[in-house]
């Protein structure tokens, strides 16, 4: 990691203040939401413990941003994600949403780049214009959009089967020693003394 790439370390205090030490003052919730959007690396931490409060912050940006404006989560995807926490499959559920969310964003680049290579500098790429388009495309963009989750739901059942596959290796080399002796094993043991000649 070169210095112009160093993480961007932020303090939090108990007044619940944030400081930015690259620029020696203190900024807003909604200033570290632009250095998300403009993909600044950045790290937020208690001023006293020196605890890593990144994910309470951006989880706080998060609540602010579904409180106003059009929702990302419905009620009924929340409830989903909420039941996934202390399962089997949490740390599964969590992969698969990061790997979903950036075969996502892949694909979104993609296109922008297609839109670049057609209208160079003047490629229309504004919230407006987009939103205008995807409306316009919205039969081919379900149609890929199905797509893309049928392939999705190939992925999650390949990490399934890939940790029961991995669970049943696990359970039978634990108990693979503790398997009962059958009769024809017990009897190829040591056999039982005979009772002496009383002649």
């Amino acid at each position: 990691m070169t210095d112009a790439q160093q993480i961007r370390l932020i303090k939090k205090y108990p007044n619940r203040r944030l400081y930015d030490t690259a620029s020696s003052a203190y900024i807003t919730i909604g200033d570290v939401k632009n250095l998300v959007l403009s993909h600044e690396p950045f790290r937020i931490v208690d001023a006293k413990t020196g605890e890593d409060l990144t994910r309470s912050v951006l989880l706080q940006i998060i609540l602010e941003e579904e409180a106003c404006g059009q929702p990302l989560f419905s009620s009924e995807m929340l409830a989903q994600i909420i039941r996934f926490y202390g399962q089997a499959s949490q740390n599964l559920m969590g992969r698969y949403l990061e790997n979903s969310i950036a075969a996502f964003v892949e694909m979104q680049n993609k296109f922008q780049e297609q839109l670049r290579s057609l209208y160079g500098d003047k490629a229309p790429l504004g919230t407006d214009w987009m939103a205008q388009f995807l409306s316009l495309q919205a039969p081919a963009l379900q149609s890929m959009m199905n797509a893309y989750l049928e392939q999705s739901r190939q992925l999650l059942t390949q990490m399934q089967q890939q940790a029961e596959s991995q669970t049943r290796g696990l359970f039978g080399a634990m108990f693979s020693g503790l398997r009962p002796q059958t009769d024809e094993s017990a009897s190829s043991g040591t056999t039982s003394p005979t009772k002496p000649d009383e002649t």
